[in-house]
């Protein structure tokens, strides 16, 4: 088990080292950004100095070796766009609004989802079972922004019901919270439906119904306890794709999270917050992902002598 561990932890060291020399070039490529933050009357001398001053001068691996010692020792750097402020604060300002709509999706996707598998599994080949899985089609086919521009486009602009964008309350998480989370209903959906028809065939469902035990109580509590593991685990990766899939929506709703103001940073081409903003996303979806690996280990010991 120790040794299923440590190479599963290499993998993920491996994986943010390489995400690091992608992500540091990338940001590159949109240009200089003493283009965007000196005024047009800047003179070639006012280049030199700021160049010089964010040690924008220097070639690109050495530019790189002083990130990547500066981040081993927890500085992240300055930002370019927001003079005076480190980019660990600027994200520590907007972690509370992206966990808020995360955790909402997570939310939105469980008590969706779940029900839903068990339904269409219970009603295997008949009209539910196949609604289901043209929700499920619907759902893994359309783009979240698309469901988000949607939703707003009904919600906040026909019907006046709900607000278009902004974290004013609990109202202005709902929308973005279910465009976020509605991908992965179906997901979650189609994969408690296979788990659950699993279920349904072993013996010792079977074996529940003879004894005469009701048939909710068979499947809310037998089959679904057994099926659930799968799907449970499964939002170990949801986590950490909400965290990172949260870019789009909060750009599309103009939610004040960190997906917004890695967008911001990019425009503004600030090296510094893109760069940080999108380790910190990787270090997420990483660590999401190798805590579900260990779980799995524990949870099935075949994996951990085939790991």
């Amino acid at each position: 088990m120790q040794r299923y561990i440590v190479v599963r932890l290499f993998h993920a060291l491996l994986a943010l080292f390489a995400m690091s020399i992608i992500v540091f070039s990338l940001a590159r490529i949109s240009g200089n950004p003493m283009d965007v933050l000196l005024p047009e009357d800047a003179t070639e001398q006012d280049f030199i100095i700021a160049t010089e001053q964010w040690g924008l001068d220097k070639p690109l691996h050495i530019q790189y070796l002083v990130y990547v010692g500066n981040v081993l020792r927890g500085d992240f750097g300055t930002s370019i766009k927001w003079p005076g402020r480190s980019t660990r604060d600027l994200i520590l300002a907007r972690l509370p609004a992206t966990l808020e709509l995360s955790a909402l999706a997570l939310v939105v996707a469980g008590l969706l989802a779940l029900p839903l598998g068990v339904l269409v599994a219970v009603k295997k080949d008949t009209g539910i079972d196949y609604a289901g899985k043209v929700v499920a089609l619907l759902g893994q086919a359309a783009p979240s922004f698309w469901v988000g521009i949607v939703l707003i486009w009904i919600f906040a602009v026909t019907l006046e019901w709900l607000p278009a964008s902004g974290r004013e309350g609990l109202t202005s998480l709902i929308l973005p919270a279910f465009a976020l989370g509605w991908f992965q209903v179906a997901a979650v959906m189609r994969l408690t439906r296979s788990s659950m028809l699993e279920v349904l065939d072993s013996e010792y469902v079977k074996l529940a119904r003879i004894k005469g035990i009701p048939n909710w109580k068979v499947i809310w509590k037998h089959c679904l306890r057994n099926a659930a593991i799968a799907p449970l685990t499964y939002f170990g990766f949801i986590l950490g794709g909400f965290l990172t899939g949260s870019v789009v929506i909060e750009t599309v709703f103009a939610w004040p999270g960190v997906g917004l103001l890695a967008i911001d940073a990019l425009r503004a081409r600030d090296f510094q917050v893109v760069q940080s903003v999108v380790l910190f996303f990787g270090v997420v979806y990483i660590a999401s992902n190798l805590l579900v690996d260990i779980l799995y280990a524990y949870l099935d010991p075949r994996i951990r002598y085939t790991g």
